[in-house]
């Protein structure tokens, strides 16, 4: 999502607005490692390939790499001491018997907040480690794309608490005007590549000068994504796209429009605006049922063209979530500790402001959107089904989603969408490694492979709430009211973090900045007079 239309359609430049501070050097205590020797002991493996969860294991980490998996015992019977891996010296062993650990999770859709939302680097950093997020692939770089670059080879360094960045520039970044020939999109392109891009962001574009991009981009080893906006969808949905060489597509936008079957426009009222977001996001939600049915030809056709063209989904279902529910989304129970005043009043009704749509949004928007997600999930869930790869983003900072938070979220609506807990896992880790080329590095528990990893007290299988950062809501034996789980430990590049004391200092930076505020909580939307 872009706060002003004009920015996301690539008509201003982002050097127009403020970035954010880059995040501060990693101080001393925060994260320890990487180790010349570091041993997990004891723990349940959930590997990320869709493979069942395996204990007890010992994962054997030598500096920044998984070294082995050693299997030691079975489950419910005691461990052998002399069967296990042994400590050298300087090294560290970390007992977690009864923990689970994942691969870190890829965030496909992560922007690094922004000026308007008052949302510094550490902040975004830190809820996403404090979540298990260990690489996050950045789309549109708002904060200029030399600044995203820049913090990209701080984190890969390890200088910040942050996790691997992958910098997309959005298509026009820096240009004083628009494209009109190829060629210059073409330039635009080499000279993202040159300054460390590692792909595109587009937001829809004259047809010609985007399959220019497109296919430079692919010639010079940058990958794309598109959010295929309404203003240019008629011309260029994914279908249209994904033939150009397209890597993956956003949202889902662009999909129900490759299905239509007795219309080649959506079904707009008369008095449709497009730059009235109530018009925009109330008659987006009855995009899908205009579509082909599923399970029908056409369905089938484009589902299965897209998957021979190893094209990637990235649904992030998490985004819109309060289109159907708008309620649960603005009262969360983490927003009063974990949000920040400045994000939280970027999240307000604001008819100048793009995302922020809730102008006259009730029971009958929020049912035809519940159809809308019933109609995108089935044909998330066939996709994969199918074969098709599906990945998880978030686009957190906007629409009342908190970063983190918002993610884990995410991993929920896969769920919903009828994926298995194992599938949710791949989705999150191994299918968002294999969408960025680094599955040879990152996203699955195997030797050899690069040391990211996430620690979990409970069994996320049986339910993902446990990785939020407030918990899972538990009875205990004694008839208390408790909470469990939160993620225990992220490992970036064999650096242990201590995911409590990552959100621990988010919390005081959200206290802090209410006390500058003189509030002790974040404000309700007020009565009318």
């Amino acid at each position: 999502m872009k706060r002003l239309t004009a920015l996301a359609l690539g008509l201003l430049a982002p050097a127009a607005f403020a970035a954010i501070e880059p995040a501060p050097e990693r101080r001393e205590g925060e994260g320890d490692g990487p180790y010349p020797q570091l041993i997990l002991r004891g723990v349940t493996v959930i590997n990320g390939t869709g493979a069942p969860a395996n204990g007890p294991l010992d994962i054997v980490i030598r500096g920044n790499r998984i070294e082995r998996i050693a299997g030691v015992g079975y489950p419910g019977v005691p461990i052998d001491p002399e069967s296990r891996p042994k400590l050298e010296p300087g090294g560290r062993e970390i007992d977690l018997e009864g923990h689970y650990v994942l691969p870190g999770f890829v965030d496909m859709h992560g922007h690094i907040g922004g000026a308007q939302q008052g949302t510094p680097a550490e902040y975004v950093y830190k809820l996403w480690l404090g979540h298990g997020v260990t690489t996050v692939r950045e789309p549109g770089c708002g904060n200029g794309l030399d600044w995203c670059v820049s913090e990209k080879k701080r984190s890969d360094a390890n200088r910040i608490a942050a996790p691997r960045i992958h910098p997309y520039a959005f298509f026009g970044m820096g240009r004083n005007g628009p494209f009109t020939t190829p060629e210059q999109a073409r330039e635009w392109v080499r000279e993202v590549a040159r300054r460390g891009g590692e792909g595109v962001k587009f937001f829809g574009y004259r047809p010609d000068i985007m399959q220019a991009a497109i296919e430079e981009a692919r010639e010079r080893g940058l990958r794309t994504l598109t959010h295929h906006a309404q203003m240019d969808v008629r011309r260029v949905n994914v279908l249209t796209s994904a033939r150009w060489g397209l890597t993956s597509m956003e949202h889902w936008y662009g999909l129900p429009e490759a299905l239509f079957e007795d219309r080649t426009v959506q079904d707009y009222p008369a008095d449709y605006n497009y730059g009235d977001e109530q018009h925009r996001f109330e008659n987006a939600g009855r995009l899908w049922r205009q579509a082909a049915r599923p399970g029908s030809g056409k369905w089938n056709a484009v589902r299965d063209e897209l998957i021979a063209l190893d094209f990637t989904l990235d649904p992030t279902f998490t985004i819109y979530q309060a289109t159907r529910d708008y309620m649960r989304a603005r009262t969360s129970e983490w927003h009063q500790d974990y949000t920040l005043p400045s994000l939280w009043r970027f999240y307000q009704p604001n008819r100048k402001a793009h995302g922020s749509f809730w102008f006259r949004w009730g029971s009958e928007q929020e049912s035809a959107w519940r159809d809308n997600y019933r109609l995108w999930m089935a044909f998330v869930e066939d996709y994969k089904n199918h074969g098709g790869r599906v990945t998880t983003g978030s686009d957190s900072g906007y629409i009342y989603k908190t970063y983190g938070f918002g993610y884990i979220e995410e991993l929920e609506l896969l769920r919903e969408a009828g994926f298995h807990p194992l599938e949710v896992i791949r989705a999150a880790t191994l299918s968002g490694a294999e969408a960025l080329g680094v599955a040879d590095q990152v996203g699955s528990i195997e030797a050899g492979k690069l040391a990211d990893l996430v620690v979990v007290a409970e069994n996320p299988l049986e339910d993902l709430k446990v990785l939020l950062g407030t918990g899972a809501v538990r009875v205990s034996e004694d008839n208390r009211a408790v909470r469990v789980g939160g993620v225990r430990y992220t490992v970036k590049d064999g650096i242990v973090y201590d995911a409590r004391q990552l959100l621990a200092d988010v919390r005081a930076m959200v206290a802090e900045a209410k006390r500058r505020e003189g509030i002790d909580r974040l404000p309700d939307i007020e009565w009318a007079e």
